[in-house]
């Protein structure tokens, strides 16, 4: 069997796997959203005074007034074709507001995510290549105060660091109102609006690899194989950057995808220090405004990207690794 049909057969079977998970999620999402404490209806009405009749009105419209297995059936039903409802607080279609949101996080989640794997690759390397260094011993330091330290006071501190006492940075926001609205104008204000919350994201999964990458670099060059290469001659720079750094990576491909899924969980915190107009802000406001659909769309969108990532993660490794698809 070719390789090409078996890498076509893993991703098949790995879509069909997440079917089951993505409809599990729907209901463990569902319920827990409905369990917790507050109604939509009086965030609504706020401080005005309602009569009973109008609250009732209000909760019938927007279908909450149905026994939970109806309001899951209906919400199921509209699910399968990508109708999420529509958001109480936003008054619009959830799926709409939830695509508008997308590619600010993707953003400055994929920033960071580049950032931190290929300067903690690039850092586990040189630290492996002379362990018990000031290299080594300085690279550990700023991998531990950086793994330690939590994203909202760390963002905090960049805040008042770099935007409050330097001006370097603006504080908040994606985009200047007076910087030009498109072309290169648009991408560099975009660009320095970027920097802090993607530092802020990167610190901890920076951490996260160059630690795993340090240990995995040393631990293979260590091995028979490389001995092998250095006594006949390879130079150490293709010993390190072809024969060793391709075995060591493997398990950093499994880390990157599992950080994406962190990733997402602390872009809530992130996006709300920078006022980042993104998903885990609107999963902020939602959560602030008990908006049922904005929520439950969120927590499936969320879901949905972390199967995804990792059946990509999956795959990204059998490729690496053709041995994983014959397992």
């Amino acid at each position: 069997m070719s390789l090409r049909p078996s890498l076509l057969l893993y991703v098949a079977r790995r879509l069909l796997q997440a079917v089951p998970l993505v409809f599990v999620i729907i209901l463990i999402n569902f319920f827990l959203i409905h369990a917790a404490p507050g109604d939509p209806v009086d965030f609504l009405v706020g401080t005005m005074e309602a009569t009973p009749e109008y609250l009732e009105g209000l909760r019938r419209e927007f279908g909450l007034d149905q026994p939970l297995p109806v309001q899951l059936w209906r919400y199921v039903s509209k699910i399968a074709v990508l109708d999420m409802g529509y958001s109480l607080r936003f008054r619009q279609p959830v799926f709409e507001l939830i695509m508008s949101r997308l590619p600010a996080t993707l953003l400055l989640m994929g920033t960071a995510l580049v950032v931190s794997s290929i300067v903690g690759i690039l850092l586990g390397v040189a630290a492996a290549r002379r362990p018990h260094t000031a290299t080594d011993h300085a690279a550990t330091f700023v991998a531990l105060a950086g793994y330690s330290m939590p994203v909202f006071w760390l963002g905090q501190l960049l805040l008042i660091a770099f935007s409050l006492h330097l001006n370097w940075f603006p504080t908040q926001g994606m985009y200047d109102l007076r910087a030009p609205s498109d072309g290169w104008g648009r991408i560099v204000d975009v660009a320095h609006h970027l920097v802090l919350p993607a530092l802020t994201y990167s610190v901890y999964h920076l951490a996260l690899v160059y630690r795993l990458m340090r240990v995995k670099m040393q631990e293979t060059l260590a091995l028979d194989y490389v001995t092998t290469a250095r006594a006949k001659g390879v130079p150490e720079r293709r010993v390190v950057y072809v024969h060793a750094l391709r075995n060591a990576v493997l398990p950093i491909v499994t880390v990157i995808g599992l950080n994406f899924g962190f990733m997402l969980a602390g872009s809530v915190l992130t996006e709300t220090v920078f006022a980042w107009p993104g998903m885990g802000r609107l999963l902020y406001e939602g959560i602030q405004g008990r908006d049922y659909p904005v929520l439950m769309g969120l927590f499936t969108c969320l879901s949905v990207m972390v199967i995804l990532v990792n059946i990509i993660t999956d795959v990204v490794y059998a490729v690496i690794d053709p041995r994983v698809v014959y397992r």
